[in-house]
């Protein structure tokens, strides 16, 4: 099988298990009161945010140390453009945050 095919089978697997979360009981109410998906998604979503800006966080400080190692007398230049990176990368995991958060409300 191509990779393609491979991904297409994978989200076509788990749109089909994941739409039965959301139906309705006969009632009109939900089955249990309470749906368990939302705190799942709430931490797949916020795990899945902080890792990938650590990921994104630690590719900026090793080309920080690169750019100074190979020009130390840039220092002045570089150490703001790198509080303000890290800060950017920070800032999205925070708005991830209180958007999830903002959803189980």
């Amino acid at each position: 099988m191509s990779k393609r095919t491979l991904t297409f089978l994978a989200f076509a697997v788990v749109l089909m298990v994941a739409s039965p979360v959301y139906a309705q009981a006969p009632g009109g109410g939900t089955t249990s009161g309470t749906n368990w998906a939302v705190p799942i998604g709430i931490g797949l979503g916020m795990g899945l945010a902080a890792g990938l800006a650590g990921l994104g966080q630690g590719r900026v400080a090793g080309a920080v140390a690169e750019a100074l190692a190979r020009n130390p007398g840039a220092r002045s230049a570089i150490q703001p453009a790198l509080f303000i990176g890290l800060a950017f990368i920070e800032s999205l995991v925070l708005f991830t945050f209180v958007l999830l958060f903002l959803r189980a409300v």
